[in-house]
């Protein structure tokens, strides 16, 4: 059983000290008081925000940190890089144009973290 996704609901990155606030524009309200989601909602800084320190060494950041503490991982500041839209979607419901986002969707950062939904947010609408 899948659920929509809307403003508000957390993401989690393996790769992040924390996890995220998902925000949705406005301009995807459909059915709900709040804006639901869709696979297009993946704009770093604007949908998807960071994970407080990150520690995957495929950040240039966390490497040359890294290497600077001779070998000691050293977290550095979360940026996401998000190359691709979210993957699978529901792929009967539409959302502005675009699949709906739905609670099993994951998000690849170039950085090698796969975002996860962790809670889909106060939405209880069932999405296929």
């Amino acid at each position: 059983m899948a659920f929509a996704v809307c403003g508000g609901a957390q993401l989690q990155c393996p790769f992040g000290a924390a996890p995220s606030v998902f925000n949705v524009l406005p301009v995807n309200k459909t059915v709900t008081t709040l804006p639901i989601a869709n696979i297009m909602d993946n704009k770093p800084f604007v949908n998807i925000m960071p994970f407080g320190m990150c520690s995957s060494l495929a950040n240039p950041t966390v490497a040359s940190a890294t290497a600077a503490a001779q070998g000691v991982l050293t977290p550095m500041p979360c940026t996401p890089v998000i190359p691709a839209p979210w993957a699978p979607g529901s792929p009967t419901v539409l959302i502005g144009g675009q699949p709906a986002l739905n609670n099993t969707s994951k998000l690849t950062c170039a950085y090698a973290g796969v975002i996860q939904i962790i809670n889909p947010g106060t939405t209880n609408i069932m999405v296929p």
